[in-house]
């Protein structure tokens, strides 16, 4: 099926989903918390934005847990971990892809609670406020349901989407660009630019780490010299943006400088198919300009008036050092996306059969820790992703673990890939080291939990 973005038609409404979750908090001082996006749903109702006839408001609707075990392996289970809330929060975004896979809207904002681009495929609990992804849960579902293969993802959120990045960093067919405050200076520490993606599917994760204070004008730029060439070449038939809010100069979890007028530039620029609300936790002072600027610019309409009360445009500038880091930066990246396929085939040779990696993953909002051996197989197939397992064992506080064993058939698959990965599940659902086998086979939208314990299986 040909996306919209591959077709021209009649000028059309953009779509609005307003999700604020009130009755969800992660404690009542927390960061994430009930009263967010309070200020935001005042401004956008005072400002009469849902009555403009540029937006079309739709209303949310719950995600099944089959479109959550369509992404992740959640430990003990689906409904363990999430809540009505969280639902709500990816079924908005499957309501507003619906509508616009069907060319109603010509885009979307999905201006929803909880985030989720911190949340990986094995899920054990809550990490960077995050349980489950949201825009790989929509990418998932839109794959599958309108048979579209090529996707974007772009990350604007000051924190490095290290959730969305490990989901689909062996995918060839999902380009990954996140540009976010360096990994050095803040959560959750990563997202630098040897971070490349897999073997085979190397250059299509791209991280760009900024300096702190960066302002609109360094951002505009990697957007415009980097971002913007790489996704024409790409040419994805859908981009999404996961839409972070906490570059502002005035968040209290990061340090950089980015405006109300620099996000509603960045929105026009990128024109996104899809935003999904990430992050952005100054409640009052930034995000409800952000977001009435991102809905003015993805509604087509004049944003110039949408100012922060002590903003002025020239009140941040980039040093000369600034510059040339982030110049620096993106000329390396550049060099990495142009030679991409050589890159991809020294890395498919170095690997081997199987390609291996063991990761320590700390999920700060719960203080879980998880070690995890994740390994793929190189199929000699060059159109065959091969499939992954993932080992997990996670440690909840003193003396409480849970393990588990998952087995991932990626989307076009080889037919031999597809049975090996399915004997794969068969044999480990007797294997008394885990607590919990999983399965995932996109091709065939098939998806189960095995519990050792029990002796059980939940088909989703």
């Amino acid at each position: 099926m040909r996306s919209p973005r591959e077709q021209k038609g009649e000028p059309k409404k953009m779509g609005l989903i307003f999700f604020p979750a009130f009755d969800w908090a992660i404690t009542p001082t927390h960061p994430e918390r009930e009263e967010r996006l309070l200020y935001t749903r005042d401004q956008i109702f005072e400002e009469g934005l849902m009555d403009l006839p540029e937006v079309e408001e739709y209303k949310p609707r719950l995600a099944e847990h089959k479109d959550v075990a369509r992404v992740h392996f959640c430990i003990p289970s689906v409904e363990a971990l999430v809540t009505e809330a969280h639902l709500i929060a990816a079924g908005s975004t499957l309501v507003l892809a619906d509508a616009y896979m069907k060319g109603d809207i010509t885009n979307a904002f999905a201006l929803v609670r909880p985030p989720g681009h911190h949340s990986m495929r094995v899920a054990h609990g809550n990490r960077g406020f995050c349980n489950v992804n949201n825009e790989a849960i929509m990418v998932e579902y839109i794959r599958k349901k309108y048979g579209i293969r090529r996707v974007a993802i772009i990350d604007t959120d000051v924190h490095h989407g290290d959730g969305t990045q490990e989901i689909f960093y062996h995918d060839p067919d999902v380009l990954f660009i996140s540009f976010h405050q360096d990994g050095r200076t803040l959560y959750p520490g990563s997202g630098f630019v040897d971070e490349q993606g897999g073997p085979k599917a190397i250059g299509r994760t791209i991280n760009i780490p900024l300096p702190p204070e960066t302002p609109d004008e360094g951002i505009h730029y990697v957007l415009e010299e980097l971002v913007l060439p790489i996704l024409k070449e790409f040419r994805p038939q859908l981009v999404v943006n996961s839409a972070g809010q906490d570059n502002h100069y005035t968040d209290p979890l990061a340090n950089m400088r980015f405006s109300a007028q620099g996000y509603a530039r960045l929105n026009e620029m990128l024109a996104p198919d899809i935003a999904v609300l990430e992050g952005g936790y100054a409640i009052e002072t930034a995000l409800p300009y952000v977001n009435c600027g991102i809905i003015l610019a993805m509604a087509g309409l004049d944003y110039s008036n949408v100012l922060e009360p002590d903003y002025h445009p020239g009140r941040f500038s980039m040093s000369r050092t600034m510059e040339a880091n982030i110049t620096g930066t993106v000329e390396y990246l550049q060099g990495i996306w142009e030679a991409r396929e050589k890159l991809t085939a020294k890395a498919v040779e170095r690997a081997g059969p199987f390609f291996r990696r063991r990761k320590d993953i700390f999920y700060d909002t719960d203080g879980i820790r998880e070690r995890q051996t994740e390994s793929v197989k190189m199929c000699p197939d060059k159109g065959c992703p091969g499939y992954m397992t993932i080992d997990t064992d996670a440690a909840r506080g003193y003396g409480h673990s849970d393990s588990g064993f998952g087995v991932f058939v990626p989307l076009f698959a080889c037919k031999s890939c597809r049975e090996e990965g399915r004997e794969e599940y068969e044999a480990h659902k007797t294997d008394s080291r885990y607590n919990y086998i999983f399965f995932q086979d996109k091709n065939r939208d098939d998806y189960r939990l095995y519990s050792t314990r029990m002796h059980n299986e939940r088909v989703y």
